[in-house]
C-alpha cells in the first residue's frame, strides 16, 4: 500500500482552507491542520477522517513565526515529512483607508502576509534537504488589482506575490526540485464576510460573481501536483488580472465607482461583534467551508478546468484585451 500523502493547510478551520483540507482527504492524503480555534480544528479533523484522510489538528497563530516551526514538526513527527505546504490562512479589515488602526492593519499584514512567510520558511527547512517538495501560496485577483475598502488584504496579497517570484528565481538558481506555485481566487463565499472585521456600516460580501470554496480547493489540489507557476480561477479572475494589465485607469474609475457599495449587502451589520482579527472566532466549526451566499455562488468554473487544460487563459486575454482596446477608442472618441 502506498504511503500517504502530508499536506500541511494553514487557516483550516473555514472557509477555502476547509474545502481544501476535505479535497485532499477525499484523495486520502493525511492532513495537517494550523489554526486558531481549537473547536473548529476539531471539527475540520473529524471531517477529514470522515473523507478518507488522516488528521492532526495543531492550534497555532500562524502571524508567530516560533509557532509555525512548531506546528510544522509536530506535524512531521505524527504524520511523517510534509510533500505538501498550502499557505492560506487570512484575516482583513473592510474599511477605507483612514479608518484602519495602525495596529489592525499590522495584524492583518502579520496573518495574511507574514504567516505565509513563516509557512514558506519552515516548508522550505524540510524541502530543501529533501529537494522534494511543493508550496502553494493562496492568493487572489487582488494580487494584481487594488480595491476600496480592502487595503490590508490587498497590500499583503501584492507582498505574497512579491515574495513568490523572488522564491522562484531562488530555486531556479539552485536548481532545485522543490515547486512554488500560487493560485489567484475570485470573490469566494467564506466565512470571513461575518468574521472579520469590517467598520461599514452594511454586512460585507465579496465581489460578484461569487463562487463556491471547492472550486478553489479543486484547483489548489491540482496546482499542488502539476509544476504550473501559477492558476487563476475563475473568469472574474483573468479579467481583473488582464484587464488591469491593458487599462488600469479603467480599472480604477470603474471600482471607484461601483465596489464600495458592490461589497456591501443591504443588512446593517456590527462588524466589531465577531471580529476574529485579534481572537479566534470559534464557532466557526457549525459553518464550515461555506458562507451565507450559497443562493448566488458558482459551484463550478469553466474556465477554471480550461485553465488546468492551457486553454481558459488564453482565450479570455484574447477577449479581454479585444474588449479593453473597445474601451479605450470609445473614450477617445467619445
Amino acid at each position: 500500500m502506498a504511503e500517504r500523502e502530508v499536506v500541511v493547510v494553514t487557516g483550516a478551520t473555514g472557509g477555502v482552507g476547509r474545502a481544501v483540507a476535505a479535497e485532499f482527504a477525499k484523495h486520502g492524503a493525511a492532513v495537517g491542520l494550523i489554526a486558531r480555534g481549537r473547536a473548529g480544528l476539531e471539527a475540520a479533523a473529524r471531517e477529514v477522517t470522515e473523507l478518507g484522510g488522516a488528521a492532526y489538528a495543531h492550534e497555532a497563530d500562524i502571524a508567530e513565526f516560533d509557532a509555525v516551526e512548531e506546528a510544522a514538526a509536530a506535524i512531521e513527527g505524527r504524520l511523517g515529512a510534509i510533500d505538501v505546504w498550502i499557505n492560506n490562512a487570512m484575516t482583513t479589515v473592510f474599511a477605507f483607508l483612514d479608518d484602519v488602526d495602525p495596529r489592525e492593519f499590522e495584524r492583518a499584514t502579520r496573518v495574511t502576509y507574514l504567516g505565509a512567510v513563516w509557512g514558506t520558511k519552515a516548508a522550505l527547512a524540510r524541502m530543501l534537504p529533501r529537494d522534494s517538495g511543493t508550496i502553494v501560496q493562496v492568493g487572489s485577483a487582488l494580487a494584481y488589482r487594488g480595491i476600496p475598502l480592502q487595503a490590508p488584504y490587498c497590500g499583503a496579497k501584492h507582498a505574497m506575490k512579491g515574495m513568490f517570484e523572488s522564491l522562484r528565481c531562488e530555486l531556479r538558481h539552485r536548481g532545485s526540485e522543490v515547486h512554488v506555485t500560487m493560485v489567484q481566487l475570485p470573490g469566494m463565499n467564506t466565512p470571513q464576510f461575518d468574521h472579520c472585521l469590517s467598520k461599514m456600516p452594511r454586512h460585507p460580501m465579496p465581489v460578484p460573481p461569487i463562487y463556491q470554496p471547492e472550486v478553489a480547493a479543486r484547483a489548489i489540489y491540482w496546482a499542488a501536483h502539476h509544476r504550473r507557476r501559477e492558476l487563476y480561477v475563475g473568469l472574474p479572475t483573468v479579467y481583473t488580472i488582464i484587464g488591469n494589465k491593458l487599462a488600469p485607469w479603467l480599472a480604477e474609475r470603474y471600482l471607484a465607482k461601483t465596489a464600495v457599495d458592490g461589497q456591501q449587502t443591504a443588512q446593517r451589520f456590527d462588524g466589531s461583534a465577531a471580529a476574529n482579527l485579534f481572537e479566534p472566532v470559534d464557532d466557526d466549526h457549525d459553518e464550515g467551508s461555506h458562507g451565507i451566499f450559497d443562493d448566488d455562488a458558482h459551484r463550478r468554473s469553466e474556465q477554471a478546468w480550461l485553465s488546468r487544460h492551457r486553454l481558459g487563459s488564453g482565450l479570455v486575454a484574447a477577449a479581454v484585451a479585444g474588449g479593453a482596446a473597445a474601451a479605450l477608442l470609445t473614450r477617445r472618441h467619445a
